[in-house]
């Protein structure tokens, strides 16, 4: 099983509207591990580890969001792996 590394930055009204809780409860139900954060321009950033076929439903979920998110794109690019233990809210980055 090969895994991937995802860096996903999502736009919109992603804030306040419980994108991050929303997106840690998704990523935990399809087995995938990293973490979501806010960003201060109002973005949602997400690093996301796991099979291709998982990552591939994040992301597609990240295009609608939790109900009273108003995505307008979503920027996805692969990384390195960081061999993440799970999948968690933080308050920043993590390098």
């Amino acid at each position: 099983m090969t895994l991937k590394h995802l860096n996903v930055h999502v736009f919109g009204v992603v804030q306040g509207v419980s994108f991050r809780a929303y997106t840690q409860d998704k990523a935990e139900s399809i087995g995938l591990t990293g973490f979501v954060c806010n960003e201060p321009d109002d973005t949602v950033y997400i690093e996301a580890e796991g099979k291709e076929d998982d990552l591939a439903l994040l992301v597609r979920w990240c295009h609608e969001g939790p109900m009273l998110a108003r995505v307008e794109r979503v920027d996805v690019t692969e990384g390195p792996l960081k061999n993440f233990q799970d999948f968690h809210v933080t308050w920043g980055k993590q390098r």
